[in-house]
């Protein structure tokens, strides 16, 4: 057979053994306090303080926060079990081949978050130096901050872990003192920021703006929920485990814990801001409430922020998905640098007037793509899942020419329903992705394109960490023909 079929073994795809498991609990947690300190949550409070009060704001921020941390954490449990990346799974409910259409959407996805971040880091660095050196050029700052990104990213997880170490605890300082300056400068405007709103609602209209905070919030993460894996498969987990809290606990305290209390005070910031300064732009906010030295503080916990969240929310996973793309030539620092070229060329400094709508409408479309991820994984697999055939082009996930169908069509009637009813996005395309997903495939798909783990539910086979089980994926070509032969020792790991 030619060396075609080496295109599914991209040496960055490869499962990841449990000796390269680096993240810890506590880790897991400062990254997420990086990657939830960005600022465009704040657009989410200073809109919601609009029509609602700050309480009612910060309710719906922890309903959503919450909701979407439980989603991020099931369908983490895919890299924690199997070492597996969102694009190598996403072979099992899409295709070879099909899974390179909703996985390059959530690439593009992350790269123009990526490009936001930056503009907003590289204006507060621009800040910085104009009162350091009277310097003012914004785009040669973007320029220098987003290679700075890209090159700490490309250095690996390690390298991403040990800035967000240094970052999490100066942002966390920094954080507190922003709110109490901007709660100050709203008291001295006369509004109360636990009552003011611009403009109240009530009724019905209150509850419709309730659901379109606690969507705006889902959907903020919606991309992150459905590729959690490429990140989760770095989480430390305990082998032989098989409560599923128990194996989960470093994604639990995470993604809803540490999560959950850093969304909500990002959103308590873009909030205050409003109220006190009727614009929830940080860096307008600041240059308001502070100056000097102050401000340049300030303006540097920007930076790191920015730099935090681009490194390990949007530039990691946009890398995995390139690169599984791409195929063993086109390795993950190559997938870096094009998610920085692309996140670049959308004109990011023209998209943050626009963030909510998009907020909504990409959770809609990615909320599905989250449900059948799930109904896949867990429904109809049971967590199983015959990994060596990921990387079999002519294994049981080639389907039809690559493509599961049943996949595409769960997704486009699940984004189609999540588009008409965009105040219940996330819900709503989760919901109906799953279930016609779950019967389609069981009913239709799976039964035409049988699927080992499903007809032969066999732990030893198909599960991972929680057998002590390290999958090695061979780096040869596979034959159609060849057999796979499953140690029955769970220690030694496997073998093609």
């Amino acid at each position: 057979m030619s060396n075609k079929s080496n295109y599914l073994k991209s040496p960055d795809l490869l499962p990841v053994p449990y000796n390269r498991k680096t993240i810890g609990k506590l880790g897991f947690a400062f990254i997420w306090v990086g990657m939830a300190v960005v600022l465009a949550a704040f657009a989410i409070g200073g809109a919601g303080v609009q029509n609602l009060s700050l309480f009612w704001v910060i309710l719906a921020t922890v309903i959503g926060s919450i909701l979407i941390g439980l989603c991020m954490t099931i369908i983490g449990d895919i890299g924690i079990e199997h070492g597996l990346s969102f694009p190598v799974y996403m072979r099992a409910p899409f295709g070879t081949i099909g899974t390179h259409i909703p996985s390059l959407i959530r690439g593009f996805a992350a790269s123009c978050w990526f490009g936001i971040n930056t503009y907003f880091g590289s204006t507060a660095m621009n800040g910085i130096l104009n009162i350091l050196f009277d310097f003012d050029n914004w785009l040669i700052c973007y320029i220098i901050f987003a290679l700075v990104q890209l090159i700490n990213t490309a250095l690996g997880i390690k390298a991403i872990e040990r800035f967000a170490d240094l970052a999490a605890p100066v942002i966390i300082i920094i954080s507190v003192w922003m709110y109490t300056t901007l709660s100050d400068k709203a008291l001295e405007e006369g509004h109360h920021i636990w009552s003011w709103v611009e403009h109240p609602v009530t009724g019905g209209a209150a509850v419709t703006a309730f659901i379109i905070v606690i969507m705006s919030n889902m959907g903020f993460w919606s991309t992150l929920a459905a590729d959690m894996p490429s990140i989760s498969r770095f989480i430390k987990a305990p082998k032989y485990e098989r409560n599923w809290f128990k194996r989960n606990q470093a994604s639990i305290i995470g993604n809803i814990v540490a999560l959950t209390i850093t969304q909500t005070f990002m959103v308590v910031i873009g909030a205050v801001s409003y109220i006190a300064l009727q614009n929830y732009d940080p860096v307008f906010a600041l240059q308001q409430s502070a100056d000097g030295l102050i401000l340049g503080i300030l303006l540097l916990m920007i930076v790191l922020a920015q730099w935090s969240t681009n490194t390990s929310a949007n530039v990691v996973p946009a890398a995995t998905i390139f690169s599984n793309v791409g195929g063993p030539k086109f390795p993950f620092w190559a997938g870096v640098f094009t998610a920085g070229i692309i996140g670049t060329m959308v004109q990011p400094w023209s998209l943050f007037n626009i963030i909510i709508p998009a907020l909504l409408i990409c959770g809609g479309i990615l909320s599905a793509i989250v449900g059948i991820l799930f109904a896949d994984y867990y429904l109809l697999r049971k967590r199983r899942v015959n990994v060596y055939d990921l990387y079999n082009d002519h294994g049981q996930y080639r389907y039809f020419k690559g493509f599961n169908l049943a996949g595409f069509i769960a997704w486009t009637i699940g984004g189609t329903a999540a588009s008409l009813l965009i105040n219940y996005s996330f819900v709503v395309g989760f919901v109906v992705g799953a279930i016609c997903y779950y019967f389609l495939a069981k009913y239709w798909w799976f039964q035409k394109y049988k699927q080992a783990e499903i007809e032969d539910p066999d732990d030893e086979k198909y599960l991972g960490i929680t057998v002590g089980r390290d999958w090695i994926i061979d780096e040869e070509p596979i034959e159609a023909s060849d057999v796979v032969t499953v140690s029955t020792n769970a220690n030694k790991g496997v073998n093609i």
